[in-house]
């Protein structure tokens, strides 16, 4: 969290800190569960695994495998690191351990069809325990690296190929840390560019949008106005920003509390912590599945993101028996 000044925590110190108590047994469970490499070969997917009436489009073999075996061991393939062919292994023998009558797809098969999935956005975004209502979100981005050489090799000889790049992830997280929508866009894309992909898919029943200064934008604050019905920007401005009649309101209210309260004030009143849930969910992409995209392709890429956000929200569905939060 920004402007966190050194008086502030040495005030802070001096009052207890009361937290709720957790449950470290349940939490200690939940986290396991997480690892446990069961919940990736469900009886439906099983079932699913292959298409049982194949049809002869006119050109080719009709598809075997389903969509659902292509993004399972897809999923497998970026929880574990694996590469296509080792992935292929990998599920081939999980299949004779599990003494079932099946084979996994091909590594070719598997980065041929990736790029014909066709996923909009992030999926098990219903999945949670406690209702499918999302009050609040929380918009953010970061850079993934693409195929190529890395940083060191770009600051010598300059960026030579376009290969040697990197994307840029943008996400909304609700209440529940569920990822609800997310794009990939080119590094040179603003993040204020991309607040309409995110939020068109989403209902309007969204109570507070929090996003950090680079979204500091009358476009932003119009668009998030337009399509949420009462909802409450919680948008820090810009250092030059200045309180006019031109901007939205909710951009000039911000900009007079801050300097009528303060920023710590302000912070605290209009709750601009739950921005910490789209940092925690990025912190979890690249702790679990890594900082680099493995496709060459931008379209491979981009449903090789949008996969790595299904298992974020996978995983998160599996420890979200009890939910602690405000709303």
């Amino acid at each position: 969290m920004p402007f966190k000044y050194r008086h502030f925590y040495q005030r802070r110190s001096k009052s207890p800190r009361t937290q709720p108590k957790r449950n470290w047994s349940d939490y200690n469970k939940t986290m396991k569960m997480r690892g446990d490499i069961t919940i990736w070969l469900s009886p439906d997917v099983i079932n699913q695994w292959t298409i049982s009436d194949r049809q002869y489009a006119g050109s080719g073999t009709p598809l075997l495998f389903s969509d659902m075996a292509i993004m399972t061991v897809h999923e497998i393939r970026q929880v574990f690191r694996l590469p296509l062919r080792q992935c292929e292994g990998f599920v081939n023998a999980l299949f004779k351990m599990m003494q079932l009558d099946l084979r996994s797809p091909s590594f070719s098969t598997l980065s041929k069809r990736l790029k014909t999935l066709g996923l909009k956005q992030p999926v098990y975004r219903l999945a949670h325990t406690k209702g499918s209502d999302t009050k609040m979100i929380a918009i953010d981005s970061s850079g993934l690296k693409c195929y190529g050489q890395d940083e060191w090799v770009r600051e010598k000889y300059g960026e030579i190929s376009e290969k040697r790049n990197w994307r840029k992830l943008h996400i909304s997280v609700d209440q529940y840390n569920i990822i609800q929508t997310t794009e990939l866009t080119n590094r040179k894309v603003h993040d204020a560019s991309v607040v309409n992909e995110l939020i068109s898919p989403m209902p309007n029943k969204v109570k507070q949008v929090t996003a950090d200064t680079a979204y500091d934008s009358n476009a932003v604050y119009h668009s998030l106005d337009n399509h949420f019905s009462r909802v409450d920007i919680v948008i820090p401005p810009r250092n030059n920003a200045a309180d006019e009649k031109h901007h939205h309101w909710m951009r000039n209210r911000n900009l007079r509390e801050i300097k009528y309260y303060g920023r710590m004030k302000w912070q605290s009143d209009r709750d601009y912590g739950k921005r910490n849930q789209a940092e925690r969910a990025i912190g979890r992409y690249k702790r679990i599945l890594g900082n680099r995209l493995h496709s060459r392709e931008f379209e491979r890429q981009r449903q090789e993101a949008i996969i790595g956000c299904s298992i974020l929200n996978k995983m998160t569905c599996i420890s979200l028996a009890e939910v602690r939060s405000k709303f």
